[in-house]
């Protein structure tokens, strides 16, 4: 009983969460701005608009168009069922998970930049090469974040990896790889200072520029699967910041919310970051998280 419990309060967290953490976001924004901003429940009333229309494909597309947004999507949400979203342990938990969980993420990435090339479109194709480069510098701190995390407890799973954190606490290399998944995941999640998920300016979208021609239920894939990668990533961050959330639902949901109410501050002082800067953002993201590394096989050594 208490294992069902569990599991249902991660199904929630995973898929009814999302969209109001991208809401959470837009309201402190506008609140930043004097405004009074959209309802908290305007991403809930933006995806049951688009389930209800009726998609529109270019002749030019091709199958590889139309399973990008679904295989975006059922990558992130197995991605998700990976992490122990307060109930302790994964819905999919075994040993060298967080592999899988990494290369999962990319898979979703991979699927939605095939589907802006299939369309043919050289502006498309542009944003699809932003996306290539931003990730692939992207991945590297997250995979040195994640060797990080398996030399400071002996683990592999990214379950046990939570319970050996949540008996170590104060180790600092472990706030240099979280300050690191903190920047990185605003590049994986496509907003500033990496991107500008509101913006129209032809010359600075990326994540946006491969979702033009998407429409109706794709499009709200699109949405959605950029709502529970928000959701998932910060779900990493507030167990590696916060390891008991792991097991507690509320404590977890309450750090997802926290990390979305930091992004709207981030975004409402800060500005987009010009291309170039881009890369040495990420640089330095990958450097941070070197350093953690190092830090920690330094403290395992000295122990």
């Amino acid at each position: 009983m208490r294992t069902a419990v569990a599991c249902t309060w991660a199904a929630l967290l995973l898929l009814a969460l999302p969209p109001l953490l991208l809401g959470i976001v837009v309201r402190v924004k506008a609140i930043a701005a004097g405004r009074a901003g959209a309802p908290l429940l305007q991403g809930y009333r933006d995806l049951a608009r688009l389930l209800r229309k009726t998609p529109v494909y270019s002749g030019t597309t091709t199958w590889v168009f139309r399973a990008g947004p679904i295989v975006a999507l059922a990558a992130t949400a197995a991605a998700g069922c990976l992490l122990p979203l307060g109930a302790g342990a994964a819905l999919l938990a075994f040993e060298g998970d967080l592999v899988l969980f990494a290369y999962l993420l990319g898979l979703g990435r991979f699927a939605m930049m095939s589907a802006a090339l299939d369309t043919g479109s050289s502006f498309e194709g542009m944003g699809a090469s932003r996306e290539a480069a931003i990730g692939s510098l992207g991945e590297v701190a997250v995979f040195l974040v994640l060797v990080t995390l398996v030399v400071a407890t002996g683990e592999l799973s990214l379950s046990a990896i939570f319970a050996g954190l949540d008996a170590g606490g104060g180790n600092p290399a472990l706030w240099l790889a979280a300050a690191a998944l903190a920047a990185v995941l605003l590049a994986e999640n496509a907003r500033i200072p990496i991107d500008d998920p509101t913006t129209h300016l032809e010359l600075t979208m990326v994540h946006e520029v491969m979702a033009l021609d998407h429409s109706g239920p794709d499009l709200a894939f699109v949405e959605y699967g950029a709502a529970m990668k928000l959701a998932v990533t910060s779900a990493l961050l507030v167990g590696l910041v916060w390891p008991a959330a792991a097991r507690q639902p509320i404590a977890l949901a309450g750090g997802m919310i926290a990390v979305a109410v930091a992004i709207g501050l981030v975004e409402s002082a800060m500005a987009r970051l010009r291309l170039p800067r881009v890369k040495q953002y990420l640089i330095g993201s990958a450097a941070l998280a070197g350093v953690a590394l190092a830090a920690e096989l330094v403290l395992r050594g000295a122990a």
